[in-house]
């Protein structure tokens, strides 16, 4: 079974290379993060002429997350029970859903956008209400993981240059111990391969020439449990596709499971 996870950053402007992706790497489920889009304008016609359904959490131009499978979906939750809310409602940043075989969450974490900011103690609280609402699937016997945009670089190895980062988001400690508490509610963080280079980022900068010049960071995390871990027989970054005209500044993480 072949899982992924992509942010890619407007499913309207991505269509075409997300349907081309989903036809040539034979992905059966696919977490989709920043769909940019209201649900009522979620493709789902063009992914059902491919066999895949969606499960979608979306509610206009910012944010939104879905589950794209062909390998079923069902028990579908929508939003984290009893997360937090920011200006007054709670963000389309989480679904989760059981496909096939294993049980998966798609997040998309907030990105706290400055230390002091509310929105970086939103997502501290976020990343907190997301352990809870894991805890039990992560303890549980089934394939389970939890896939997404984390937002959060969990060692100093996992961006470019640690230094270039002093003073901002992404890299703080309180942001790690948000991270390893998740981890510590039964989840391991399932690492890809490069493909190319020595580290697995997963997104780069649109600007300064991020890409070429590989300044790139590994926010985009495969949390498994010990049952899906144990069935993990590759993982890796899509690099290329990261790559050329219209792509996202993300690359998708693959996952091959022995289910």
């Amino acid at each position: 079974m072949r899982i992924a996870t992509w942010n890619v950053n407007s499913i309207t402007a991505r269509l075409p290379r997300l349907l081309a992706w989903l036809e040539s790497s034979g992905t059966d489920v696919l977490c989709v993060q920043e769909t940019k889009c209201a649900e009522s304008a979620f493709p789902h016609e063009p992914l059902r002429e491919l066999g895949y359904e969606a499960a979608v959490n979306a509610t206009g131009r910012w944010n939104g997350v879905a589950l794209i499978s062909k390998a079923g979906l069902t028990d579908v939750t929508v939003g984290l029970p009893g997360g937090p809310e920011y200006d007054g409602g709670q963000e389309p940043r989480a679904i989760g859903a059981t496909c096939g075989p294993v049980r998966l969450w798609s997040v998309y974490v907030p990105n706290g956008r400055e230390i002091g900011h509310p929105h970086y103690d939103y997502k501290l609280r976020w990343l907190e209400a997301l352990r809870t609402t894991v805890a039990g699937d992560a303890a549980g016997e089934r394939p389970f993981a939890v896939l997404g945009d984390f937002n959060v670089a969990p060692t100093d190895e996992d961006v470019w240059d640690r230094s270039a980062f002093d003073g901002l988001t992404h890299v703080t400690d309180l942001e790690r111990e948000a991270l390893a508490a998740l981890r510590e509610a039964g989840l391991s963080d399932v690492v890809p391969r490069p493909l190319k280079y020595d580290r697995p980022f997963t997104y780069w900068d649109y600007r300064e020439l991020g890409f070429p010049k590989n300044r790139g960071m590994r926010i985009d995390l495969v949390y498994g449990n010990e049952v899906f871990a144990k069935a993990v027989g590759d993982a890796y970054v899509d690099r290329e596709e990261r790559k050329g005209k219209g792509a996202s500044d993300h690359a998708p993480v693959v996952v091959d499971l022995e289910v």
